[in-house]
């Protein structure tokens, strides 16, 4: 009797999933994704506004020190890049102690670079900002400019 038992067992357990039982469980993956992945996908955009916000922030006290040490801002023709390379006037190069960033300048989350300028942006003497999601001037949401933008 056991021995029977057990062979009916193991011949159910060896049969496997039919098709319509593999359909039913996509299918309730699908559903649970379409419910789930918006809000998934809303919290990594947010992330990447976050870091935008971090990395301005981040460069704004870098471009601060880099000032203390050459007495002035990067002019817009040197740009960010004055952070991470030594430049090329012997004077300015006596006093510049940098690179001021370890692995140079980083992009924006959406892979831009970032926009500077040495013109005045509320109570900072620079301009410093990301571009958003688009890639272009203005914009709402996720592909609105986000840092020190320059005033009007």
């Amino acid at each position: 009797m056991r021995s029977r038992l057990a062979a009916r067992h193991s011949a159910q357990a060896s049969r496997g999933f039919t098709l319509l039982e593999m359909i039913v469980v996509l299918v309730i993956i699908g559903l649970i994704m379409g419910l789930v992945g918006p809000r998934l996908f809303s919290q990594a955009d947010k992330a990447k506004v976050q870091t935008a916000e971090t990395q301005v922030r981040m460069l704004r006290g870098t471009l601060e020190t880099m000032r203390l040490d050459i007495g002035r801002l990067p002019t817009e023709e040197e740009g960010l890049a004055l952070l991470a390379e030594r430049p090329s006037n012997t004077q300015l190069a006596q006093r510049w102690q940098g690179p001021y960033l370890e692995d140079g300048v980083p992009q924006d989350p959406w892979g831009n670079a970032y926009q500077y300028a040495p013109k005045p942006s509320g109570n900072h003497a620079f301009s410093l900002f990301s571009l958003g999601a688009d890639g272009q001037p203005g914009g709402e949401g996720n592909d609105a400019d986000i840092g020190q933008l320059p005033d009007q």
